[in-house]
């Protein structure tokens, strides 16, 4: 946005570091400066419990002071003064924000939902506000009283931290009209996870496609780099149209898909050529976990290590795999998942469809394999890990780095420094059954002539063994995906499960990948349990709704 606006980033005592919950961020609270409000003087403090008045008279008082555009007073019935006051001042002076109207909404227990319905006017131009946000009140630390428990996210639900600010200004990047590779617009109305995604296509591609900036009120995410949030058009200016990769059919499922699971995240892709058919978020943090996370990819990583062995003579689909009940790496024990019947006899697509951890573990001592080997399939196979994919947005290419000790084991089933997101792993099921590594993209290169990551790809030998193998997981007992796609009709199918274990959480994050025809698609669920469980009903629907 026109960076000559003046903007007033908001104060604090939080230190916050962006990336989304589960995705190696983590927040850091430091104590407050006092608890807002003027000190006991000396009478009691309060404790324990508040109650019902306690809620309403904090929340009302706040509210008051707030329509008033009384900052600093408002300020005075939260538990943070200084950055309450300086983002309350910041919503008149730099977002030209007033008329504030409050409608509070039912309260449930501390928890206040309200309604805004304000003006935004700039420069003799003017537009009606609304929206809804929520507070908590909590007791103040020092003086016992009832407060507005402070975060950005009170004033506005689109400042998602400490270093976002609200601002009413001309736009330095045009507005863009996101088309489906049929034409069908795209907008965060219809596609509400896509909204941070059209957000950096705007970004980026804006002053591409022959647009002109407009008047908006919008958010400046100053502190994480994210493209700035366009919440209100004062005066539109002429959008561009951008043509995206994206099919509107495969979206809206995946949109639907990811809203029944808690923080979900789906991508599909189109083998043959590497577009992006849908991409879909369900999160608090606007984070765009499906292209930026970095997380253990589980089970779903055995389709990599499968190739390793295949392609370095270990063993092949129908050779030996034994699954015992456990497996012993330099010094550290592996097992599988509970009720798994070993099974000395096993090969190498029955361990697979089973998803037998210690089969895998078992053969990564076999030579000709180092520590490097499952590094350089991933790299040269499957173009992941050299941090140069260019999808049209920010996104990670996974990460397998070299690994000695404990963790060669771990990373054969997905563990240890493997990092994956679901971009990545529709990436890997799309390589293995076409051979050709296709790098994603979300936009085309030749809008501006960047250049696509490559590799080498598959040998056809291989390619045939991890599509039988993924279609018997898909199709045949005892493959644990048979549940989930049962029913798919004549359609060529296949896919792998994958649970993967957290530090920290009792539930292990939900993994499952698969492909239905010219269509691959791969989810994550954080902590929901068993490939089957979340991650592949979602996979599913998507698949369903193909291209």
């Amino acid at each position: 946005m026109n960076k000559g606006v003046k903007v007033t980033v908001i104060g604090s005592v939080f230190a916050v570091m962006v990336g989304g919950a589960g995705y190696g961020a983590f927040n850091i609270v430091s104590a407050l400066n006092g608890d807002g409000g003027s000190g006991a003087g000396g009478s009691e403090v309060k404790s324990g419990p508040l109650g019902a008045d306690e809620v309403q008279e904090a929340s009302e008082k706040f509210f008051a002071d707030w329509e008033k555009g009384s900052a600093a007073t408002a300020a005075q019935f939260t538990n943070n003064n200084a950055a309450a006051k300086t983002l309350l001042t910041s919503y008149a002076e730099d977002a030209h924000i007033t008329a504030v109207k409050i409608t509070p909404g039912t309260v449930k227990g501390t928890t206040v939902p309200f309604t805004v319905k304000a003006k935004v006017s700039y420069e003799g131009k003017s537009a009606p506000l609304t929206y809804k946000s929520s507070l908590t009140v909590v007791r103040g630390l020092t003086t016992g009283k009832p407060l507005v428990d402070w975060k950005p996210s009170v004033v506005h639900p689109e400042l998602r931290t400490d270093q976002d600010s609200l601002v009413t200004g001309s736009s330095s990047t045009p507005p863009i009209e996101a088309v489906d590779r049929g034409g069908k617009v795209l907008t965060k109305d219809k596609y509400p996870s896509l909204g941070p995604i059209l957000d950096a296509l705007r970004e980026k591609y804006g002053a591409r496609v022959g647009g002109t900036p407009g008047v908006e009120l919008y958010v400046r995410h100053d502190g994480n780099g994210a493209p700035d949030t366009s919440l209100l058009t004062l005066s539109k200016g002429k959008a561009g149209t951008l043509q995206t990769t994206i099919s509107a059919t495969a979206q809206a499922a995946a949109e639907k898909a990811v809203t029944k699971y808690d923080n979900s995240s789906v991508v599909a892709v189109k083998p043959s050529t590497g577009e992006v058919l849908a991409v879909a978020n369900h999160r608090d943090d606007g984070f765009n976990a499906a292209f930026e996370g970095k997380v253990a990819p589980g089970s779903t990583m055995k389709i990599i290590t499968a190739a390793m062995l295949i392609d370095n003579g270990v063993t092949s689909m129908n050779g030996p795999a034994p699954c015992p009940p456990e497996a012993v790496w330099q010094g550290q024990t592996f097992h599988n998942l509970k009720n798994m019947q070993p099974n000395e006899k096993a090969t190498l697509a029955n361990s697979f469809m089973r998803s037998c951890n210690t089969a895998f573990i078992k053969l990564i001592d076999e030579k000709p394999l180092t520590d490097e080997s499952l590094t350089a399939e991933a790299q040269n196979k499957f173009g992941l890990g050299r941090d140069n994919w260019k999808t049209g947005i920010t996104s990670q290419d996974g990460s397998v780095p070299a690994a000695g000790g404990p963790d060669r084991a771990a990373g054969a089933i997905g563990q240890g420094q493997v990092t994956m997101n679901p971009l990545n792993m529709a990436s890997v099921t799309a390589t293995a059954i076409t051979g050709a590594f296709r790098q994603p993209y979300l936009v085309s290169p030749k809008l501006d002539d960047r250049e696509l990551a490559t590799a080498e790809g598959l040998r056809a030998g291989t390619v045939y063994q991890l599509k039988q193998m993924m279609r018997m997981t898909a199709t045949q007992a005892p493959g644990t995906a048979t549940g989930i796609m049962q029913g798919l009709g004549s359609a060529d199918i296949g896919a792998k499960t994958g649970s993967a274990e957290v530090d920290g959480n009792a539930t292990s994050n939900s993994w499952f990948t698969g492909f239905r025809n010219d269509v691959a698609a791969a989810a994550m669920t954080e902590q929901g349990g068993h490939g089957v469980d979340a991650a592949g009903p979602i996979v599913r629907a998507v698949l369903v709704a193909g291209d």
